[in-house]
Formats: structure tokens, sequence, C-alpha cells
């Protein structure tokens, strides 16, 4: 088994940060669903934890785009010497020579490009409203509401961003770097 360094720290801002976010969202967002239907009631134990956990979603947000857009994203980009015809070690190139793959480029990497970066900012919006209110939100219906819909937001734009970059790097992924190898295999 073997990986290249852009293959893992791929790895890591898909599946560590991005998926660990999606999966933290789906619990925020029943939570939030719940207090919001229950007109605010909840104990102060699970409000805490609440606050934390959101403040905790709006960091793996962060991390997911900014590993994105400043590590993996350059490689995405790189630019072939002229004359290359071999375009593996060039993701976007390689999407762009192809019919059937060029708006992969146009609509998925857009997406990804912009429209991610609402999680992050819905996320931080979302954890600074329950820190700046803290207890009197239970008195504030529209405002819970209002946490409870920019969490979808962030839960919706990271979904679409991160099955793009599904599978765009299934096609088209990030390759080279330093080669890490888990095991060996025999020799017969």
């Amino acid at each position: 088994m073997e990986i290249t360094s852009r293959g893992l720290w791929t790895l890591i801002h898909g599946m560590g940060f991005g998926a660990l976010f999606l999966l933290a969202c789906s619990a925020a967002i029943y939570q939030l669903w719940s207090i919001c239907r229950s007109n605010g009631t909840s104990d102060d134990h699970t409000d805490a934890v609440l606050k934390w956990y959101l403040l905790a979603m709006a960091l793996l947000a962060w991390l997911s785009v900014l590993s994105g857009t400043y590590i993996v994203y350059p490689w995405y980009r790189a630019v072939a010497p002229a004359g290359t015809h071999d375009l593996t070690m060039y993701p976007q190139l390689l999407l762009k020579s192809s019919p059937t793959t060029i708006g992969w480029h146009t609509l998925g990497m857009e997406w990804k490009e912009h429209v991610a970066w609402l999680s992050p900012i819905a996320m931080t919006m979302a954890a600074a409203t329950f820190f700046h209110y803290g207890r009197d939100l239970k008195n504030q219906r529209y405002l819970r509401s209002a946490v409870l819909w920019f969490t979808i937001v962030a839960f919706a734009s990271a979904a679409v961003a991160g099955t793009w970059g599904a599978m765009i790097n299934k096609y088209a992924p990030t390759v080279g770097g330093h080669v890490y190898s888990f095991s060996q295999a025999e020799a017969k």
C-alpha cells in the first residue's frame, strides 16, 4: 500500500476534515431542530455541549476549506510545461482535455472554489450566536431558527463540495510528492 504526500493531504482535507464535518453537522442539525421544535426548552448541559460542539464544527469547516484552498488546490491547478502530453500530474488540465469531463471543472471546481466557503462562514455564525446569546437564545425563536438554517446551509454546501471533490479526485487525482509505503508486497 502506498500513498503520495499529495494524495495524503487530499485525504486529510476531504475524508478527515470534510467528512468529519458532515457527520458532526448531521448531529447538530438534529439537536438544533429538537430545540426549535420544543420552543427553546433544553437543559443547560445540552446547551453548553452544543455551544462547544458548534465551535468545533466551525473549526473543522475552516480546516477543510483552508486546506483545500491553500494546500490541495494549487496542485490541482498546476501548469504543465509546453509539449506535455501526459496530463495525469495536472488534474485541472486533465479534466478540461475531454468534453465529457470539462463540466466537472466548470461546475464542480467552481462550486468547491466559491460556494464551499459558505460552510465555515455559516458555522462560525451559528457558533458565535450560541456563544453571544447563551441562555437567552431560548427566548429568541427566530434566532434559534436562523442558527438551524445556517447549519443546514453549511451542511448542504459542504455535502455538494464533498461529492464533487470525490468525483473529481476519482478521475483526476492530485498525485505526486513523496511516496509513503505502508506495506511491502511479498516477493515470489
